[in-house]
């Protein structure tokens, strides 16, 4: 009885970070991390849907023993040799074996395929297209302007790596995290860089939900009260017919210029459609319910199952973040920089702050914009103008995403 109770309690997680603080002291680490995320996500309200399974999967995944990111185990059962014919391809090394499976791997391995094969990001494209009001962009170009100019922290970054000694490969997959994309960070990493997908993945997906915290002190200090209080004209109306013809152009312009952006581009748009046409009411409820609720759910979760401790906390994964917020950061200045500048050439000034929205953080963003416009001007509604630069920064990402690709895929 005494070997049975001692052997059950050498099985526990509590046993082995005693005895082997030594292997286990960073999952400890990461533990504590994710349940300062979750705080963030639950008291304090900072995008819990996407740090609330993100979190939960970073403490799933560095429970000792619990083996729920664990690759399957597999034996070969080499089979006797029987005749001269066999004896011959095992001189040549080619063996009639079988695989015989010891250990299915972990729940969590399973849902990172998703990641790693690229399949959810772009559905999660699909949901957000359904569920994005494009009528400010086409309403406004000018916004398209505002979301280019957002990009800009991607290719800074993109250099700043390269001085940093990554390569290519590492250096895009780095910098796209300064379009504050997560699912296009997931996608460009898996084709390009793989084994830094871990936190590449955790730094967009944490920087999108810091928006709030991150981006009102750049546009403060780039900004003067009076460009703050702007006030902007409503924009036109947009006819079904645009809104229809929009997603369709796109699609094809895009693709043509840009065949490895077509994946994310596509599924943006095709959810887009589906809100606008009119005649596939029940496609866009599912893309903007359903589907990318459970999409949501298993990324965040393989996501943050990524997170193990002894991969994540080393001095690379340290300087991927410090990357990931500086690009963020100059996206934000760079599109609000434009549109100071557009105001020059302009007869109706724009709002700076909606420069702010050219990131792809959709619709944080403009949120964000909106609501440090109020700060300065209660009656000031920018929301609506914001989602222009906003849409426009999630279409931006994408082809700075296919643009590498194209250069370094």
């Amino acid at each position: 009885m005494g070997d049975i109770i001692f052997n059950f309690v050498q099985s526990t997680g509590i046993y082995n970070i005693i005895v082997n603080w030594g292997d286990y002291w960073q999952q400890v680490v990461m533990i504590l991390i994710a349940c300062i995320l979750l705080y963030l996500a639950i008291s304090k309200g900072f995008e819990p849907l996407l740090l609330v399974p993100i979190a939960f999967g970073m403490i799933l995944t560095n429970l000792p023993l619990a083996g729920l990111m664990a690759e399957p185990e597999t034996l070969i059962k080499f089979h006797a040799i029987e005749n001269q014919e066999m004896a011959i391809k095992a001189q040549q090394g080619i063996f009639n074996v079988d695989f015989i499976t010891k250990f299915p791997g972990g729940l969590l391995n399973y849902l990172f395929k998703g990641d790693e094969l690229g399949i959810f990001p772009p559905l999660i494209f699909m949901g957000v297209g359904a569920m994005t009001d494009f009528g400010p962009l086409i309403a406004n170009p000018k916004s398209l302007l505002l979301g280019a100019a957002a990009q800009f922290g991607i290719f800074f970054t993109f250099i700043g790596a390269i001085i940093l000694g990554f390569d290519a490969q590492a250096a895009s997959s780095i910098g796209i995290i300064g379009g504050a994309d997560g699912p296009t960070a997931i996608f460009l990493a898996t084709k390009l860089k793989p084994e830094l997908l871990g936190p590449i993945a955790v730094a967009a997906y944490s920087y999108m939900a810091l928006v709030p915290i991150i981006q009102p002190p750049i546009m403060k200090v780039l900004t003067t009260k009076e460009e703050r209080e702007i006030q902007m004209e409503q924009l036109r109306p947009v006819s079904k017919k645009e809104k229809i013809i929009f997603p369709i152009l796109v699609t094809i312009l895009v693709s043509l210029i840009l065949p490895p952006a077509a994946t994310l581009i596509g599924m943006l748009m095709l959810g887009n459609l589906f809100r606008e046409c009119g005649v596939t009411d029940r496609l866009s409820k599912t893309a903007t319910n359903e589907l990318i609720n459970i999409v949501t759910i298993f990324l965040g979760l393989s996501v943050g199952a990524t997170a193990k401790g002894e991969n994540f906390l080393v001095w690379e994964t340290i300087k991927i973040f410090a990357l990931g917020v500086i690009a963020f950061g100059i996206g934000t200045a760079s599109g609000v920089l434009l549109a100071k500048l557009l105001n020059k050439f302009l007869k109706k000034p724009i709002n700076p702050l909606i420069g702010a929205a050219g990131v792809s953080a959709v619709p944080m963003a403009a949120r964000v914009a909106n609501k440090v416009g109020q700060e300065e001007n209660p009656s000031n509604f920018l929301l609506m103008h914001a989602m222009g630069p906003n849409v426009s920064g999630v279409i931006g990402s994408a082809v700075a995403a296919g643009v590498l690709l194209s250069l370094f895929g």
